[in-house]
């Protein structure tokens, strides 16, 4: 694929590792520019099969970014950290790609939702997909640890207030087989989310396979969202 290799500083001097993929000529059609904050595994070299079929699916152009200690990103993880990483990425977008907002889409993956969510509360974008997402991190701690106290949980990553001041188009997607993020915590952050808002159930899809395992569906969710027949 065609791309460009990208380091970007954030406001706290750390310095993010990311690609901007263009889709080919041939297949731009939408005008829209993915703005992807991927989950806690993996880099985004891991996700390169994604954007390949977002590119054929929707012809949009994707920014992939790792967070502060994620592949070639320096730093170390911490959740206002990752805020930072992800405003640096969007100003890259707008600043010096000169995009509109209203043609920029975040995606945020397990934790890259609660990333996209925290970046959304304080920038314009056109529309958010959340996939597998989690309340919060407390939430996840009780239903993985029931016996660790939510006063030992530091980081708090809280999806369900986040959620509830989003007021442009939101897509939430959940897998029924999502072994890692309970099906019940993605639809509860759905339901705390204002209209306009979609919820697109995965049957047996796991945690990060919704793009291959929905079929059709799932890319006509996100059609909707981005305003393509």
């Amino acid at each position: 694929m065609v791309y460009e290799e990208l380091t970007l500083r954030t406001e706290d001097g750390c310095r993010v590792h990311a690609w901007f993929i263009p889709v080919s000529d041939e297949r731009a059609t939408a005008g829209v520019t993915v703005l992807m904050c991927h989950g806690n595994s993996g880099n985004i070299s891991h996700r390169l099969e994604r954007v390949v079929a977002m590119h054929r699916q929707l012809g949009v152009d994707v920014l992939l970014f790792d967070y502060r200690g994620f592949g070639k990103s320096t730093g170390r993880p911490t959740e206002a950290g990752t805020h930072h990483d992800a405003l640096a990425a969007y100003r890259y977008l707008t600043d010096q790609r000169a995009l509109s907002a209203s043609r920029i889409v975040l995606l945020g993956e397990s934790l890259g939702a609660a990333v996209a969510l925290s970046l959304e509360a304080v920038v314009e974008v056109a529309g958010i997909v959340l996939e597998a997402p989690f309340e919060s991190i407390p939430a996840m701690a009780r239903h993985l640890f029931p016996f660790v106290p939510d006063g030992w949980v530091r980081t708090r990553y809280d999806n369900l207030d986040k959620v509830s001041r989003v007021a442009i188009p939101l897509l939430v997607v959940h897998g029924t087989a999502d072994k890692t993020v309970p099906f019940g915590q993605g639809r509860s952050v759905f339901e705390a989310a204002p209209e306009p808002k979609t919820f697109l159930t995965i049957p047996e899809g796991g945690h990060a396979d919704a793009y291959a395992v929905g079929g059709q569906d799932y890319w006509n969710a996100w059609r909707a969202l981005i305003g393509e027949p």
